[in-house]
């Protein structure tokens, strides 16, 4: 059996060497048209700030130990600009001979990944402005930096590589803005988990210019200037366009494959493609999401290696098939980590799930052991049926864990009443005896029994302020004087039964504290004496900066600030 694969990095090189492990007698042949056939282009950012310092680090797989360790012929620098079905062959060109030939196969195996997405706008191309994707485009960045010492940079696109790089570009000490046309960075976010990646990266000096739109680069004397939409130009000594990636399938498409979103190749849960003997894998192709089974596109390593290991068991004769991607990653944005897996609330409100959701802020360790810092968690599962849909953390150590953890419970099946009864090892230095994922699943079954009845920040605005409801704020008064949401009175939770006289009987009570632990006592002690108490999800301090950010963004970009979100802390800064 002859197998040829286009495209290395994750899914063609895991798939090259899990056909070895199977097939000790196949021909396997790789064509990379880059110089590099397996790299951590995770890692790219991290070499351009100096964190990784070997560049001989990225490269985690070179030609000559591919073919010694498993004797697979690896072709860089010769790009595939034909695929040829009907007669089971591929064109080859040598770029660095320029000699065009054709290679036969009995299974083709196309893993081009995705490219930078580029926009139509003037200027893309000039000498300042760049792309960052391969190991190539890394090279070019170093070098411009080390060359020209650039004291600005603006990078289009607030994803992962936006970022990352500029949390990188940012310790080396240059002035960094990001554009981004959403009003948020990261999209796997809900806007309110946003915010908190948003404050980190305020904090450490990065310029947010959300809900601005690029339209061009002018070449300057001293650097670039980024034209946008409707507002002054910004300068910069150099421009990373970094505003997300698009399948590379020009050569499927004119092979005559079937594709479906942006152009991305259809696939079965076999990554077979709709031509015979042929198989695609990684960025470049269609699957299903694992929550809804909505046909998606999830460009991340992990779905890549995965999908090159089914595709290569396939190719040997097996019968491994996809389940899906639930979207797992994690970013570090300075001092903190954000994670998420699944939907996102408004993932899942556009998919027509009725959501319900719990929003907490755990220690990432028992409190009484030093160094305990709080994170904040947002799990959404479907209402009634208490299906787990997704989950997002923000925080400092831990988080990893418990979005694995979550992801884990997702792809099982599992709901969210069931998180309280997850066995997860314990110690005063890693845990508390009620972890925060065991925490989600108490708040969950509290909502199924009727003792949790949640408001949330969307509410805010929609609550009477006309005296027929009760607001309640029940920190203690040092807490409440810092800041506080104007028309709440204070009564401190262990002053709650004593001074329960000051409240009006027959008023549903809307409680606040600042995490929601005070608050849902609070809520219990009231209903247990009869009133109707409603605990507000994520507490004072979820308030103060998802409300900050809001009100930074709408003044950058001059819009109104909504009425759920206009309430400003007393005290609170920027």
């Amino acid at each position: 059996m002859k197998v040829v694969i286009v495209g290395g990095v994750a899914g063609g090189a895991t798939a090259a060497a899990r056909i070895r492990r199977l097939d000790e007698q196949a021909e396997i042949v790789v064509f990379e048209r880059s110089g590099y056939i397996s790299y951590a282009n995770c890692g790219l950012p991290y070499y351009i700030g100096d964190t990784i310092t070997d560049p001989e680090a990225l490269t985690l797989q070179t030609p000559e130990s591919f073919f010694s360790r498993f004797r697979i012929a690896m072709k860089v620098h010769h790009e595939v600009t034909a695929i040829h079905p009907e007669r089971k062959t591929v064109t080859v060109t040598n770029l660095e001979t320029g000699d065009v030939f054709e290679e036969s196969y009995d299974k083709l195996l196309l893993s081009p990944g995705a490219k930078p997405t580029q926009p139509r706008v003037p200027g893309v191309g000039l000498e300042h402005v760049f792309t960052l994707r391969t190991v190539e485009d890394t090279f070019a960045i170093k070098e411009f930096i080390e060359e020209h010492n650039p004291r600005s940079a603006v990078l289009a696109g607030g994803g992962f590589i936006g970022l990352e790089l500029a949390e990188n570009l940012r310790e080396l000490g240059m002035e960094v803005t990001i554009v981004q046309r959403p009003k948020q960075l990261m999209n796997p976010f809900d806007p309110d988990m946003a915010a908190f990646i948003h404050h980190e990266a305020r904090k450490h000096g990065i310029r947010l210019a959300l809900g601005h739109t690029v339209e061009g680069f002018e070449e300057t004397d001293d650097g670039v200037k980024v034209l946008l939409k409707g507002e002054e130009p910004l300068q910069a000594d150099m421009v990373v366009l970094a505003i997300g990636v698009t399948p590379d399938t020009a050569l499927a498409k004119e092979a005559g494959l079937e594709l479906g979103l942006k152009d991305s190749i259809v696939v079965n849960d076999r990554m077979e493609t709709s031509a015979p003997d042929v198989f695609a894998v990684g960025d470049a192709v269609q699957v299903k999401h694992f929550v809804t089974g909505a046909d998606t596109l999830i460009p991340l390593a992990g779905p890549a290696n995965r999908q090159g290991r089914i595709a290569a068991d396939n190719i040997c004769g097996g019968d491994s098939r996809y389940r899906g991607s639930l979207g797992s990653s994690i970013i570090k944005v300075f001092d903190l980590t954000a994670a998420s897996t699944g939907l996102n609330e408004g993932a899942a409100r556009k998919a027509g799930l009725e959501v319900d959701k719990v929003i907490l802020s755990p220690m990432n360790h028992a409190g009484y052991y030093p160094g305990g810092k709080s994170m904040i968690m947002k799990v959404v599962f479907e209402k009634d049926t208490f299906r787990l849909l997704g989950a997002q953390i923000v925080g400092h150590e831990g988080v990893d864990k418990r979005i694995d953890v979550l992801a884990t419970a997702i792809f099982n099946g599992m709901l969210a009443t069931e998180l309280q009864q997850l066995d997860l090892a314990y110690a005063p230095p890693y845990s508390s005896a009620k972890d925060p994922v065991n925490m989600a699943g108490f708040m969950a079954e509290n909502i199924r029994e009727g003792a949790l009845k949640q408001w949330f920040l969307e509410d805010l605005g929609k609550l009477p302020r006309d005296g027929s409801v009760t607001l309640l704020d029940v920190r203690t008064p040092g807490e409440y004087g810092r800041g506080h949401v104007e028309g709440f009175r204070n009564i401190p939770v262990d002053e709650l039964r004593d001074r329960i006289d000051e409240l009006e009987a027959g008023k549903p009570v809307y409680v606040m504290c600042q995490s929601g632990l005070r608050s849902y006592i609070a809520c219990r002690i009231l209903a247990g004496l009869g009133f109707d108490a409603y605990n507000f999800a994520g507490g004072y301090r979820y308030f103060e900066t998802v409300t900050n950010d809001q009100r930074l963004i709408n003044e950058a970009a001059g819009t109104p600030t909504p009425l759920d979100q206009a309430t400003t802390p007393c005290g609170a800064t920027a």
